[in-house]
């Protein structure tokens, strides 16, 4: 719903949104409103996560609904905004998150702040609904209204590599073994290397994909999400493909947005570890991250019982932080139960065919965004 149909006539409108308006809290549609654009091509802390193209993606392939809210009245510029998709599902129940499969969304602030924008949108927009979840990657000015009423339900790592310096003084910060050793081993091994957006490319990151998870014994994500993510994103998306004799042996998918680098999935064959081509597509990512004119590179979250994932992160020379995510209400005070749940699922992979695998991925994970 954009603004304008927020400002239509009173008898047009629905019980929900005179509640909002009347809270002085206004609720737009972030796919059809340009001043939500506006907002995040000058907003510090907005992400490739805020974009409408990240949220048509969601739409697309999940049916979530996204929702801003913002103190910005109907015909005026944006000053702040919090958005969420509602995940409305018979087996996991409905819930407003901000945002679902996003490794972080940061509540944009404006002069009111947006903590007071944050506690008016659940009070508006949480009816129905098991628990509201804010995923901010910096809650520092959040304590107070704000998290008080919210309970810390998840943790993770956030693990960010600064790539200001020129390219010798990164290589040189990364980890000597773990890293350079292995970019130099895996440079005389005579590595196809291919970058783009192309079927082709796609198919054999997919391959890889269903490899990877099913060696973690997760459910692989829908093919449908990643087609959906290069046609929403387009060039914002990169997928890098190492092979060995015409074989894929590793690969990531990055996304960007301004100055940001964003790491967002990372899959291999375990046979070929030893030929080091995960180093050497994290380093051909930043060179040509350097290249477009990229200063950070966002590694993303990772598990805390992950530690083989943080350390090689570490190893890239990249700080580490903590990354909270915070619920309103749950009804699970913490992740215990969902990772009691994810240890059945992963217990049960294990031992289905690959196929009956995707089916599983394709009918779950709309029901755990």
């Amino acid at each position: 719903m954009t603004a304008h149909v927020v400002a239509s006539t009173e008898e047009t409108l629905t019980r929900e949104e005179r509640r909002t308006m009347m809270s002085g809290v206004f609720r737009i549609d972030p796919l059809s409103d340009p001043r939500w654009l506006s907002l995040l091509e000058r907003h510090s802390e907005a992400s490739i996560f805020h974009t409408p193209e990240w949220l048509r993606c969601l739409h697309r392939t999940y049916g979530y609904e996204p929702v801003l809210y913002t103190s910005s009245p109907p015909g005026r510029p944006l000053s702040d905004g919090v958005v969420f998709c509602r995940i409305d599902s018979w087996l996991t129940g409905s819930r407003l998150v901000s945002l679902p499969f996003s490794d972080h969304c940061q509540p944009l602030a404006g002069p009111c702040g947006a903590p007071a924008v944050l506690l008016k949108a659940e009070d508006v927009g949480y009816k129905g609904c098991k628990y509201v979840e804010i995923r901010p990657l910096d809650f520092r000015g959040f304590e107070e209204p704000v998290l008080p009423r919210f309970q810390a339900n998840e943790e993770y790592y956030f693990h960010s590599l600064d790539l200001r310096p020129d390219l010798d003084v990164l290589f040189r910060s990364f980890h000597k073994s773990c890293i350079q050793r292995k970019i130099q081993r895996a440079e005389r091994e005579s590595l196809t290397y291919e970058a783009g957006r192309s079927e082709s490319i796609l198919a054999k990151f997919y391959h890889l994909q269903l490899l990877t998870r099913r060696r973690h014994r997760l459910p692989p994500q829908p093919l449908a999400w990643f087609r959906n993510l290069i046609d929403c994103l387009r060039d914002k998306l990169t997928i890098r493909i190492l092979s060995k004799g015409g074989q894929p042996i590793a690969g990531i998918l990055t996304l960007s947005f301004k100055t940001t680098l964003v790491y967002k999935y990372g899959c291999s064959d375990a046979g070929c570890h030893r030929l080091g081509g995960m180093p050497l597509l994290f380093w051909r990512a930043i060179q040509e991250g350097k290249q477009l004119g990229a200063e950070e590179f966002d590694l993303g979250r990772s598990e805390i019982d992950n530690r083989g994932l943080a350390a090689f992160k570490e190893h890239l020379g990249a700080t580490r932080s903590k990354l909270a995510y915070f619920r309103l209400a749950p009804r699970e005070s913490n992740g215990a139960p969902r990772k009691r749940q994810l240890r059945i699922v992963r217990y049960a992979l294990a031992r289905v065919p690959g196929p009956v695998a995707q089916l599983v991925g394709s009918a779950l994970y709309r029901h755990i965004g």
